[in-house]
């Protein structure tokens, strides 16, 4: 199959946003591996000057057992340990293994590097990660992310590149609801979440750059390109799939795509460490604009919202913490590739959802809250322990409304710290849903 690429690869990045504090209540599971589970946002630490003052001695640094001192315990028993870098993470590198019906074995590796620049104190820490897996059923996944802040976090550069030949699940349109309507809404409304695979090779250059305003106060603008070619369903016997059905109504080509458009945001943060935090906010609001002068498909604008808040419940271990994620996406106007819908693991992070795969479910208008209660299990915070429960609510083409029906996922999961410095956590967990979706993930870093 022919795709035929987007007219001219012009960008413009506008300085123009509308911020709107969006609250709420409130990551993936071992299926979610359409995408890397990595957040680009929640892989910077903010180093503050009470940091380097002497710390509680059951919240010092020097109390704390991780990856590393346990490397060297191994290779160098007896030798002392030495003191926390706080200006570098080093790098971490870590197994990306992954297992199911839809992309069979998975086999790679993951590693997140850090480091600040400059001599400021209050600079949050720059970051880059990248990935490499391959799977038994010949999908190729790689990627490359950044976020770069300059000292005094002056400019904030956040980024990424994918390419990859993938295989997308697909349990169709909406949050499950059955349809009253023609066989082909039934379908695409696929009530008993029947799952199909959708072949097709992924190329995503997204870049925002952000320019602090005031404190924690960041206002951003960039554009994002999310191309697919030759895409198909190489088992469904039938012509009459949600994928086929929902491109052919809303003037999209079955084989390929491009949603391309400009990215205006807002940010605030007040998190005492981005991969971690104790306590803080994050909020970040904005909207996406898809242009066909871009080479997009289809004209469209989407507005998004992210609110995150953790609450810490002990001073002496502040470890133990509840933490509340709210993300949204809503289409103001236009057409969005089914793809590109959001759903299920569709959040910048793409760690939304657990205890589905991602896309599970998906619409127009979409809102999803966790809340997670995270505590240590070994004194010296080794080894750490998570709950989790999340709810999303979407809405569909046969009259399902955005809050009307909900879906619910839970589960926990073990962390092993590997960098006490910048509170890097090896992620363990284990997720369900409902229609007896259920799975395991690992990753690095918390998911939000």
């Amino acid at each position: 199959m022919y795709h035929k690429p987007p007219h001219k690869n012009s960008i413009l990045l506008l300085k123009t946003v509308l911020f709107i504090l969006f609250a709420g209540t409130a990551t993936p599971v071992f299926a979610q591996v359409q995408v890397p589970a990595d957040s680009v946002k929640a892989d910077s630490l903010r180093i503050k000057e009470k940091e380097v003052q002497l710390a509680k001695p059951t919240d010092t640094l020097y109390k704390q057992y991780d990856f590393g001192d346990l490397v060297r315990n191994i290779l160098h028993p007896g030798r002392p340990a030495a003191p926390p870098d706080k200006k570098s993470s080093g790098i971490t590198v870590i197994p990306n293994i992954a297992s199911n019906p839809t992309i069979g074995s998975q086999i790679g590796i993951k590693a997140v590097a850090g480091k600040k620049l400059g001599t400021d104190p209050n600079t949050l820490l720059s970051v880059a990660a990248t990935s490499a897996s391959i799977t038994t059923k010949g999908i190729i996944y790689f990627y490359i992310n950044h976020n770069i802040y300059t000292p005094g976090n002056k400019w904030n550069f956040q980024g990424n590149l994918v390419a990859a030949k993938t295989v997308s699940p697909d349990y169709g349109l909406g949050i499950g609801q059955a349809s009253s309507g023609s066989e082909a809404d039934q379908v695409l409304a696929n009530p008993e979440r029947k799952g199909r695979a959708l072949h097709s090779q992924y190329y995503n250059i997204r870049e925002k750059v952000y320019k602090e305003i005031d404190k924690g106060l960041f206002l951003g603008a960039g554009a994002s390109f999310d191309i697919r070619r030759k895409i198909e369903d190489t088992k469904s016997t039938s012509d009459l799939t949600p994928y086929n059905i929902y491109s052919d109504r809303h003037g999209f080509a079955r084989d390929h795509y491009a949603a391309n458009g400009l990215l205006f945001n807002l940010q605030y943060t007040t998190r005492d460490n981005q991969n971690r935090a104790y306590r803080g906010i994050y909020v970040d609001a904005g909207f996406r604009v898809n242009q066909s002068w871009m080479g997009s498909s289809r004209n469209a604008v989407q507005f998004t919202t992210d609110f995150r808040k953790y609450f810490s419940l002990s001073e002496t271990n502040p470890e133990h913490v509840v933490a509340f994620w709210n993300w949204g996406s809503y289409l103001i106007s236009g057409n969005i590739p089914y793809l590109e819908l959001a759903g299920t693991g569709k959040d910048p992070g793409f760690r939304s959802g657990r205890g589905y795969v991602v896309q599970y479910f998906k619409g127009t208008q979409y809102n999803y809250s966790e809340v997670e209660y995270r505590f240590p299990i070994l004194r010296n915070k080794f080894i750490s322990g998570v709950a989790f429960a999340n709810l999303q609510t979407t809405n569909d083409e046969s009259g399902t409304k955005i809050f009307q029906v909900w879906q619910p996922g839970y589960g926990g999961g073990l962390r092993v710290l590997f960098n006490k410095a910048t509170r890097t956590n090896l992620c363990l967990d284990y997720a369900f849903g409902r229609y007896g979706s259920k799975g395991f993930f690992l990753g690095l870093n918390e998911a939000f």
